[in-house]
Protein backbone atom coordinates (compact mmCIF):
# COMPACT_ATOMS: atom_id res chain seq x y z
CA UNK A 1 0.00 0.00 0.00
CA UNK A 2 3.10 2.57 -0.75
CA UNK A 3 1.83 5.98 -1.42
CA UNK A 4 -1.35 6.00 0.52
CA UNK A 5 -1.74 8.13 3.69
CA UNK A 6 -4.50 9.03 6.13
CA UNK A 7 -5.22 12.33 7.68
CA UNK A 8 -6.67 12.01 11.19
CA UNK A 9 -8.89 14.99 12.65
CA UNK A 10 -7.97 14.83 16.40
CA UNK A 11 -10.66 16.40 18.84
CA UNK A 12 -13.20 13.84 18.26
CA UNK A 13 -11.52 11.19 16.42
CA UNK A 14 -8.14 10.05 18.03
CA UNK A 15 -8.78 11.54 21.43
CA UNK A 16 -11.85 12.56 23.87
CA UNK A 17 -11.13 16.03 24.46
CA UNK A 18 -14.13 17.95 23.32
CA UNK A 19 -15.62 17.65 26.98
CA UNK A 20 -12.65 20.22 28.15
CA UNK A 21 -13.31 22.31 25.41
CA UNK A 22 -17.00 22.34 26.53
CA UNK A 23 -16.09 22.82 30.35
CA UNK A 24 -13.25 26.10 29.33
CA UNK A 25 -16.24 27.36 26.99
CA UNK A 26 -18.51 27.14 29.51
CA UNK A 27 -16.76 28.79 32.00
CA UNK A 28 -16.20 31.79 29.79
CA UNK A 29 -19.91 32.17 28.82
CA UNK A 30 -20.58 32.06 32.24
CA UNK A 31 -18.14 35.05 32.95
CA UNK A 32 -20.27 36.80 30.00
CA UNK A 33 -23.51 36.29 30.96
CA UNK A 34 -23.83 33.80 28.53
CA UNK A 35 -26.11 30.56 28.43
CA UNK A 36 -23.83 27.85 26.23
CA UNK A 37 -25.25 24.51 26.58
CA UNK A 38 -23.79 21.24 25.15
CA UNK A 39 -25.88 21.59 22.00
CA UNK A 40 -24.25 25.16 21.21
CA UNK A 41 -21.21 23.41 21.93
CA UNK A 42 -21.92 21.04 18.76
CA UNK A 43 -21.59 23.98 16.77
CA UNK A 44 -17.90 24.47 17.53
CA UNK A 45 -16.82 21.36 16.30
CA UNK A 46 -13.56 21.50 13.65
CA UNK A 47 -14.45 25.76 14.19
CA UNK A 48 -10.68 27.48 15.09
CA UNK A 49 -10.14 29.44 18.67
CA UNK A 50 -11.49 32.71 17.04
CA UNK A 51 -14.41 32.10 14.75
CA UNK A 52 -15.48 29.64 18.01
CA UNK A 53 -15.23 32.73 20.12
CA UNK A 54 -17.48 34.61 17.42
CA UNK A 55 -20.30 31.99 17.51
CA UNK A 56 -20.22 32.15 21.67
CA UNK A 57 -20.40 35.70 21.43
CA UNK A 58 -23.34 36.04 18.55
CA UNK A 59 -24.99 33.41 21.39
CA UNK A 60 -24.97 36.47 23.55
CA UNK A 61 -25.46 39.08 21.01
CA UNK A 62 -22.31 40.52 22.74
CA UNK A 63 -19.78 43.13 21.04
CA UNK A 64 -16.09 43.41 21.91
CA UNK A 65 -13.17 45.19 20.52
CA UNK A 66 -10.50 42.99 19.33
CA UNK A 67 -8.06 43.16 22.09
CA UNK A 68 -10.77 42.18 24.16
CA UNK A 69 -11.79 39.11 22.08
CA UNK A 70 -7.82 38.18 22.31
CA UNK A 71 -8.30 38.52 25.57
CA UNK A 72 -10.90 36.07 25.77
CA UNK A 73 -9.43 33.91 23.41
CA UNK A 74 -6.10 33.67 25.27
CA UNK A 75 -7.89 32.87 28.86
CA UNK A 76 -10.12 29.99 26.85
CA UNK A 77 -6.78 28.32 26.04
CA UNK A 78 -5.31 28.56 29.26
CA UNK A 79 -8.26 27.17 31.04
CA UNK A 80 -8.43 24.12 28.31
CA UNK A 81 -4.47 23.56 28.67
CA UNK A 82 -5.45 23.15 32.58
CA UNK A 83 -7.69 20.22 32.01
CA UNK A 84 -5.30 18.77 29.14
CA UNK A 85 -2.91 18.70 31.45
CA UNK A 86 -4.45 16.02 33.14
CA UNK A 87 -5.11 13.99 30.03
CA UNK A 88 -3.50 10.59 29.93
CA UNK A 89 -3.47 7.19 27.33
CA UNK A 90 -7.22 6.85 28.62
CA UNK A 91 -8.13 9.67 27.04
CA UNK A 92 -7.59 7.73 23.45
CA UNK A 93 -10.83 6.19 21.93
CA UNK A 94 -11.78 2.88 21.24
CA UNK A 95 -10.32 1.57 17.94
CA UNK A 96 -7.24 4.45 17.54
CA UNK A 97 -4.46 2.22 18.89
CA UNK A 98 -5.42 -0.93 16.52
CA UNK A 99 -5.86 0.94 13.97
CA UNK A 100 -2.90 3.14 14.03
CA UNK A 101 -0.45 0.17 14.16
CA UNK A 102 -2.31 -1.32 11.60
CA UNK A 103 -1.64 1.37 9.49
CA UNK A 104 2.04 1.15 10.28
CA UNK A 105 2.53 -2.34 9.81
CA UNK A 106 1.01 -1.35 6.37
CA UNK A 107 3.47 1.16 5.75
CA UNK A 108 0.53 3.47 5.35
CA UNK A 109 1.26 7.20 6.20
CA UNK A 110 0.33 8.81 8.81
CA UNK A 111 -0.62 12.61 9.84
CA UNK A 112 -2.78 14.67 11.71
CA UNK A 113 -4.91 17.70 10.45
CA UNK A 114 -6.30 19.82 12.86
CA UNK A 115 -7.50 22.92 13.67
CA UNK A 116 -5.95 22.68 17.66
CA UNK A 117 -2.57 24.89 18.36
CA UNK A 118 -2.35 22.67 21.44
CA UNK A 119 -2.27 19.26 18.91
CA UNK A 120 1.34 18.40 19.89
CA UNK A 121 0.65 18.03 23.41
CA UNK A 122 -2.58 16.22 23.48
CA UNK A 123 -0.60 13.99 21.54
CA UNK A 124 2.29 13.83 23.89
CA UNK A 125 -0.10 13.16 26.77
CA UNK A 126 -1.71 10.42 25.12
CA UNK A 127 1.74 9.07 23.79
CA UNK A 128 0.22 9.31 20.27
CA UNK A 129 2.87 11.20 18.68
CA UNK A 130 5.19 8.68 17.66
CA UNK A 131 2.81 7.12 15.40
CA UNK A 132 2.82 10.25 13.24
CA UNK A 133 4.68 11.49 10.26
CA UNK A 134 3.31 14.97 9.68
CA UNK A 135 1.79 17.13 11.90
CA UNK A 136 -0.45 19.72 10.59
CA UNK A 137 -1.92 21.69 13.06
CA UNK A 138 -3.40 25.35 14.25
CA UNK A 139 -0.33 26.75 13.93
CA UNK A 140 0.69 25.65 10.81
CA UNK A 141 -2.25 26.99 8.72
CA UNK A 142 -4.02 30.19 8.00
CA UNK A 143 -7.66 28.84 7.19
CA UNK A 144 -9.79 27.31 9.34
CA UNK A 145 -12.04 24.23 8.15
CA UNK A 146 -14.05 23.78 5.95
CA UNK A 147 -11.28 25.81 3.72
CA UNK A 148 -9.24 22.66 2.45
CA UNK A 149 -5.43 23.74 3.62
CA UNK A 150 -4.93 21.47 6.58
CA UNK A 151 -5.46 18.79 4.33
CA UNK A 152 -3.53 19.27 1.15
CA UNK A 153 -0.53 20.69 3.96
CA UNK A 154 -0.81 17.01 5.17
CA UNK A 155 -0.81 15.53 1.76
CA UNK A 156 1.91 17.61 0.78
CA UNK A 157 4.22 16.69 3.80
CA UNK A 158 3.37 12.79 3.33
CA UNK A 159 4.40 13.25 -0.09
CA UNK A 160 1.08 11.39 -1.77
CA UNK A 161 -1.79 12.29 -3.63
CA UNK A 162 -4.71 13.52 -2.88
CA UNK A 163 -6.67 11.35 -4.31
CA UNK A 164 -4.69 8.65 -2.69
CA UNK A 165 -5.50 10.14 0.97
CA UNK A 166 -8.05 9.14 3.63
CA UNK A 167 -9.57 11.96 5.86
CA UNK A 168 -11.24 10.66 9.27
CA UNK A 169 -13.25 13.43 10.56
CA UNK A 170 -16.13 13.67 13.10
CA UNK A 171 -17.34 17.52 12.11
CA UNK A 172 -19.31 18.32 9.11
CA UNK A 173 -16.48 21.51 8.27
CA UNK A 174 -14.26 18.85 8.49
CA UNK A 175 -15.64 16.66 6.56
CA UNK A 176 -15.97 19.48 3.98
CA UNK A 177 -12.48 20.47 3.70
CA UNK A 178 -11.52 17.01 3.21
CA UNK A 179 -13.87 16.56 0.32
CA UNK A 180 -12.76 19.68 -1.34
CA UNK A 181 -9.18 18.53 -1.02
CA UNK A 182 -9.87 15.38 -3.14
CA UNK A 183 -9.97 13.05 -0.59
CA UNK A 184 -12.13 9.97 0.65
CA UNK A 185 -13.68 11.16 3.87
CA UNK A 186 -14.52 8.99 6.63
CA UNK A 187 -16.85 10.53 9.18
CA UNK A 188 -16.89 9.78 12.61
CA UNK A 189 -20.49 9.93 13.96
CA UNK A 190 -23.99 9.91 13.09
CA UNK A 191 -25.15 10.27 9.17
CA UNK A 192 -27.45 13.63 9.77
CA UNK A 193 -24.64 15.23 11.37
CA UNK A 194 -22.07 14.21 8.83
CA UNK A 195 -23.91 14.29 5.07
CA UNK A 196 -20.75 15.57 3.26
CA UNK A 197 -18.60 11.98 4.17
CA UNK A 198 -18.03 9.25 1.98
CA UNK A 199 -18.74 6.90 4.78
CA UNK A 200 -19.67 7.05 8.41
CA UNK A 201 -18.94 5.06 11.15
CA UNK A 202 -19.93 5.64 14.58
CA UNK A 203 -16.25 5.51 15.84
CA UNK A 204 -13.26 3.40 15.05
CA UNK A 205 -14.02 0.23 17.06
CA UNK A 206 -13.71 -2.12 15.12
CA UNK A 207 -12.51 -0.29 12.19
CA UNK A 208 -9.85 -1.78 9.65
CA UNK A 209 -7.53 -0.18 7.05
CA UNK A 210 -9.78 -2.76 4.77
CA UNK A 211 -12.86 -0.95 4.59
CA UNK A 212 -10.90 2.11 2.90
CA UNK A 213 -7.53 0.02 1.28
CA UNK A 214 -9.59 -3.32 0.68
Amino acid sequence: MKNKAVLFDLDGVLVDTAKYHYLAWQKLAKELGISFTEADNERLKGVSRDKSLEILLSLGEKTFSEKEKARMATQKNEDYIQYIYHMDETAVLPGVLLLLKQLKIERIKIGLGSASKNARLILERTALEPFFDAIIDGNSVIHAKPNPEVFLKGAQELGVKNEDTVVFEDSEAGCQAGKQAGMYVVGIGEQKNLPSADLVVKDLDGFTINTIFG
